[in-house]
């Protein structure tokens, strides 16, 4: 054989072996991987070809599937009270994926979870379709309506999260504006240029306010400022007056005069506790300086701040920065300035301090079930942290029940109920003289026993409410709302 021969052979056998390499790469290293990508079209058309498991409220099914006529996807998502559950459930579509429980549970639900493996094994036997498991959850639908009537009466943009101080169970989690998950399930043109309007939409009705937005929580934040300065020692008695808080309060390091409310003279040089009852700006804009911002921000965090949560749906991260001035660490104390926080994180400070000082991880899953009714996966409750003492919490805990009978948040109360409320508005935006402000209420409830079963944070933006400025408080707006999701845990 001449040269040119036997280059050409080598060249040859190169490439064959190139090309098996290449194949064996492909089939045996990326096979899974390839097969499971969501972009490709087998793995769609596998994905909505059987009926899905459901996600479970209150022991019924709030999910369905139906037929897609004239489609190579066999089934589409249906829901029932779309719109109420959004926010928990998130959406399935053939044609936007899947977000939410939908998302973060999908392998459960579709059959495709390994720890559905003998049910796999005994449908090779009797030709049936591997069947998905069911997604229970920890929802209170009495709470959900509640919540969701109240914000949608309103005419609002906002969010309502109810825990359960004891355990971390979710109870009820609405945003507003909503959606139904229903209109776009499929992937016809009408159901696209649905979701193309809801994802442009001024109002955001696909944002999960509750979890994935972050605001300036305002005077619901006193809360854990009085808690912070308890637990440090700065504060050792509520009932004392605070001959540096005067009113209006002048901000270290600057000229700038901030005042209050209610009538200054209210808030003159009070004691923590009146303080908290009429909401004074002063009183916790001293008490944040005296505490300082390292202290401030690890009583922030012990309450679940600048940390991610994961319910099993990933949350917004809220934030109190590090490394702040004077002046800022000030503003921080009335839930103003850098600060940012989710709604969820306001109802998980809250019920700490209704849980004597321990932060429970929140979570809105129950059981994961197979479609035998077997247990694959059951949540228990889990400690997050330990905040602040018992004796801080039931301190703050004092302050809170004294404001919910007898200051700001009397909207609150429920006879013979033992209630502690907390109101808040929220200044947003470069001018917040001409911003609308945010309102927030938090509050809990007790049992006779003294444990709390729960503990609500709402939030509303009433931006687009044709109400007037002097009548936009959380006292006002939230509070009622608060009032009936409480109401209706307690009387279950």
């Amino acid at each position: 054989m001449n040269k040119p021969l036997r280059h050409m052979a080598v060249l040859c056998g190169v490439m064959v072996l190139a090309l098996l390499a290449r194949a064996t790469w492909v089939q045996f290293v990326k096979g899974d991987t390839l097969a499971q990508d969501p972009h490709n079209r087998r793995v769609q058309i596998d994905a909505f070809s059987r009926p899905r498991g459901d996600i479970v409220v209150g022991g019924r099914p709030i999910t369905g599937s139906v037929v897609t006529p004239g489609s190579d996807f066999a089934y589409k998502r249906t829901y029932t009270d779309g719109p109420l559950y959004a926010p928990v459930t998130g959406y399935l579509s053939q044609a936007q994926g899947a977000t939410f429980l939908e998302g973060v549970h999908a392998k459960v639900m579709n059959g495709k979870d390994d720890r559905l493996f003998l049910g796999h094994a005994k449908s090779l036997f009797t030709q049936g379709s591997p069947r998905g498991g069911d997604v229970i959850t920890t929802i209170d639908p009495a709470a959900q309506k509640a919540a969701y009537k109240g914000l949608t009466d309103l005419g609002a943009k906002g969010a309502a999260v109810a825990l359960d101080p004891r355990s971390g169970k979710i109870l009820a989690m609405v945003s507003t504006p909503s959606y139904d998950p229903s209109a776009f399930a499929g992937m016809s043109e009408r159901e696209g240029e649905e979701f193309l309007g809801l994802d442009t939409a001024k109002d955001k009705p696909l944002a999960n306010r509750a979890l994935r937005e972050v605001y300036p929580p305002g005077s619901t934040f006193k809360i854990l400022t009085a808690a912070a300065a308890i637990e440090h020692g700065v504060v050792t008695d509520v009932d004392a007056p605070m001959p540096d808080a005067p009113a209006p309060f002048t901000l270290p390091l600057s000229t700038t005069r901030v005042g209050n409310d209610v009538d200054d003279s209210l808030c003159d040089k009070v004691s923590l506790k009146t303080g908290m009852q009429w909401s004074c700006n002063n009183v916790f804009l001293r008490t944040a300086l005296k505490t300082g911002g390292d202290r401030m921000r690890e009583t922030a965090e012990k309450f679940g701040f600048n940390q991610e949560q994961f319910t099993p749906v990933r949350s917004a991260k809220s934030g109190y920065p590090g490394g702040l001035d004077a002046p800022q660490t000030a503003l921080t104390g009335m839930g103003q300035g850098s600060l940012t926080s989710t709604p969820l994180q306001m109802a998980m400070v809250t019920a700490g301090i209704a849980n004597n000082g321990t932060v429970m991880k929140p979570y809105m899953v129950e059981e994961l079930r197979g479609p035998d009714l077997e247990t694959l996966e059951k949540a228990a409750p889990e400690v997050l942290s330990r905040a602040v003492s018992q004796r801080t919490a039931q301190k703050v805990q004092e302050l809170m029940e004294f404001t919910a009978s007898e200051g700001t948040a009397k909207k609150v109360r429920i006879d013979g109920v033992t209630v502690g409320g907390k109101t808040g508005t929220a200044q947003h935006g470069s001018d917040v003289r001409e911003e609308r402000p945010y309102a927030w209420f938090v509050s809990y409830a007790k049992s006779s026993d003294g444990t709390s079963p729960v503990a609500v944070a709402v939030f509303v933006d009433p931006e687009d409410m044709d109400i007037k400025r002097s009548e936009i408080a959380g006292g006002k707006l939230g509070a009622p709302i608060a009032k009936a999701v409480m109401e209706a845990v307690l009387k279950k």
